[in-house]
């Protein structure tokens, strides 16, 4: 049974690298005209996904549907911008999903895209440097396709890269994004199924601690989470990966003051919402929601004022060491969750830069 499982995980991994060695000698050719780098992203990836494949992304890109929607709205602005593209990747996971009781099977990629940022995307202003940008990809397969996938980016990066860095100073450090300490997070081969559950449950025991801390806030009114709890389930050199408009932070103390605290204290009424994937294997583990949870600024958080309820979408990708979580990489589409408050960074910033009138 063992065997049969990593069978079907190796083979939903082999569709996903397909599809990456395909897709990325495109993205890595040079700049084209426009029309023939769109023709061959378009037939690049719908070579890979079904028919009605379905692609969820970050403000402003949201869902699109089939291959052809996707390369206009994302890949193709994308590679004209910064071709040549390549992907360096950090972390490299398949897994059946526990959000699903198994029923789907999803692939999750981590890492950077880096390209020569030369022209314009989305109005940001080029660097003719070179570019990180951050990603995180789920793929969830079907037979030998691709049927849906999500893709977070830390657009703020890119924005704070450019000189157009929207928001006031992060709790946190901004770009710091390392890869896993243990540089084994791309798991080409079979792991060890022990593994996979002793991660999986302990990002649960780690989730039931948070679940704990959101009730008794809720009914008791204090949202502070005593370090002990969080030692429970992170290693006390734990490395917390945050978002441009957050930053990253070293240690549970810092983590703590860093992140913990500012988003306990600076966002009521959470509710949380569950998750669209959610997959570990050896020592790794993912998942993301369509949003995963709605909170309500009380203001001071990211520095900004208080504000209406409003969702986030978030991923989390774990490392796991012994019988701790040490490295923690997590994604949120801060532009949407800005939107929903009235306020829209990149429309902002084309009206400083001339681009658009009020």
């Amino acid at each position: 049974m063992a065997d049969d499982a990593s069978g079907h995980l190796q083979h939903v991994k082999s569709v996903v690298l397909d599809y990456y060695r395909k897709f990325d000698s495109v993205l890595a050719s040079p700049r084209q005209q426009a029309g023939n780098a769109i023709d061959d992203l378009t037939a690049a990836l719908a070579s890979s996904v079904t028919e009605d494949f379905l692609w969820r992304g970050m403000h402003p890109f949201y869902e699109q549907h089939g291959a052809g929607a996707v390369v206009e709205v994302f890949w193709g602005p994308l590679h004209a911008a910064m071709a040549p593209l390549q992907r360096r990747m950090d972390v490299f996971l398949a897994g059946d999903n526990d959000a699903d009781g198994g029923a789907s099977t999803w692939v999750c990629s981590m890492g950077h895209f880096l390209g020569l940022f030369d022209a314009p995307w989305l109005d940001i202003p080029p660097t003719r440097r070179a570019t990180p940008v951050r990603y995180v990809e789920f793929s969830r397969v079907e037979g030998d396709r691709i049927a849906e996938s999500a893709l977070f980016l830390d657009l703020i990066a890119v924005m704070r890269q450019a000189g157009q860095y929207p928001l006031p100073p992060a709790t946190g450090q901004p770009g710091i994004y390392l890869g896993p300490r243990t540089a084994d997070g791309v798991q080409l081969d079979a792991q060890d199924p022990d593994e996979t559950t002793q991660t999986l449950e302990l990002a649960w025991r780690m989730a039931g601690d948070l679940d704990e801390a959101n009730r008794i806030a809720r009914e008791q009114g204090t949202d502070r989470m005593p370090a002990e709890v969080l030692a429970r389930c992170w290693h006390p050199d734990m490395l917390w990966i945050g978002p441009d408009g957050i930053g990253s932070s070293y240690t549970i103390e810092r983590y703590q003051q860093q992140h913990s605290y500012p988003f306990r204290f600076g966002l009521g009424d959470k509710e949380f919402h569950g998750h669209i994937a959610r997959i570990a294997e050896g020592r790794y583990a993912a998942w993301f929601g369509w949003a995963n949870v709605s909170n309500r600024p009380r203001g001071g958080y990211l520095g900004l004022p208080a504000s209406g309820q409003a969702e986030m979408r978030v991923v989390d990708v774990y490392r796991r060491e012994g019988d701790k979580l040490a490295d923690n990489w997590v994604f949120i589409d801060l532009l949407h969750w800005l939107s929903q408050q009235g306020l829209r960074p990149l429309d902002r910033m084309r009206q400083l830069l001339g681009i658009e009138e009020f």
